[in-house]
């Protein structure tokens, strides 16, 4: 990945409600792809998706929004999110 400017960030979410088995993943995967972010969408053990982002902070917010937004496949019923400093370490968005 290329050197990360100021305004990178990293968002860390999770996703609860039914959002395994429903293509939110799928989805997720396919918004962060349009606002050019770097990570990836994993389903836990415990019924929750992890979102991994990383790319310019408006990007991440805007992501953010639309996973909060009831747009999404499924039915999200919270999204816990963390925000922390770009490490640079992702290359693509992919689906675990």
């Amino acid at each position: 990945m290329d050197t990360l400017d100021d305004s990178a960030a990293r968002l860390t979410a999770w996703v609860h409600g039914r959002v395994q088995g429903v293509g939110f993943r799928w989805w997720t995967r396919a918004r962060a792809c349009e606002l050019g972010l770097r990570g990836y969408a994993r389903n836990l053990a415990d019924g929750r998706v992890e979102v991994v982002a990383e790319g310019a902070r408006e990007s991440c917010d805007r992501l953010l929004e639309l996973l909060r937004s009831g747009g999404a496949p499924g039915t999200v019923e919270l999204v816990v999110d963390r925000w922390t400093a770009a490490k640079g370490n992702l290359a693509g968005f992919v689906e675990r």
